[in-house]
């Protein structure tokens, strides 16, 4: 099977990269929406996912690894929540704004600009190489 990438939502003043950065490795908790719940749970240790600060800021901001997969929310009392444990890779040359993925007609198809409003979302190979390029340019 193919390796899979993701796109994590997190908002900044809540947890940022600079957190999970400082932190080390974190949890990545408190979800509670069932696709999103599904993208965590096909997730892959190694596996990597875009950080996306989420209200504040609106932008790509680095990449992250999924260190722990498998895991059921901490925070979840009924355990039916799926988690992940994740490490920070590298922050992004420039951020990219959701501004600026949503005027690129290649990532016109991608959950972000379609599925707005979920915090866990799947992103293509190809949408994954386009916004690596995009964030090298600024």
């Amino acid at each position: 099977m193919a390796k899979r990438y993701w796109l994590m939502k997190s908002e900044p003043d809540v947890y940022s990269y600079d957190d999970l950065v400082a932190e080390g490795e974190g949890t990545w908790d408190g979800v509670r929406n069932h696709r999103a719940k599904n993208n965590l749970a096909a997730m892959k240790k190694g596996e990597q996912a875009f950080f996306y600060h989420s209200n504040i800021g609106l932008e790509i901001v680095g990449v992250i690894e999924i260190s722990e997969a498998g895991i059921t929310d901490p925070t979840d009392e009924t355990g039916k929540w799926a988690a992940v444990k994740v490490k920070p890779v590298r922050k992004l040359e420039h951020p990219v704004t959701l501004k600026h993925v949503k005027a690129t007609p290649d990532l016109s198809e991608m959950e972000l600009v379609k599925q707005s409003r979920l915090s866990v979302s799947e992103v293509m190979p190809d949408e994954w190489k386009k916004i690596l390029s995009m964030a090298k340019k600024g």
